[in-house]
């Protein structure tokens, strides 16, 4: 099984931390037009928010691996649920690399994989290098063709 790129770290240790910030001033406005009990629940909320973030993100990154292997794409991820995925290159329709703007200073980008069948069944392997994350595209995409051209 392959590990994800450390830096991915960063990446969901700045969006856990966001959260918090959003969460505390959503807080703070609630408290200023609602209940005025003090602003100091949203700092509470905020350092209890934020504290979880580093454990969340150390845990996450330790558990996130995905493996080609003969017949499919496999991904083992989730904190408390831990799920397992296995997309047959069979019902692969297309594949993306994505590089959001904090991801392309880090190096780093995604691969979606876009599956056949229900809504939401799309995979994505965060956190890969660059160069990684291109190979990764273009295996999965001869892997497609080759078992498309395999069924018929």
């Amino acid at each position: 099984m392959e590990s994800l790129d450390p830096r991915v770290r960063i990446i969901w240790g700045l969006t856990g931390l966001l959260g918090a910030i959003v969460v505390s001033l959503g807080v703070a406005i609630v408290d200023t037009f609602l209940f005025s009990i003090g602003q100091w629940l949203a700092v509470v909320a905020f350092v209890g928010i934020g504290s979880c973030v580093v454990p969340y993100t150390l845990l996450r990154y330790r558990v996130w691996q995905f493996e080609i292997r003969d017949d499919a794409l496999h991904l083992e991820r989730g904190v408390f649920t831990r799920v397992e995925t296995a997309v047959p290159f069979v019902r692969v329709q297309h594949v993306d690399t994505q590089r959001g703007p904090v991801a392309r200073l880090l190096g780093l980008a995604s691969v979606v994989v876009y599956t056949a069948g229900s809504r939401g069944a799309d995979v994505t392997i965060p956190g890969l290098r660059s160069e990684r994350a291109n190979a990764l595209h273009n295996r999965l995409r001869e892997l497609a063709i080759e078992s498309e051209e395999d069924a018929v």
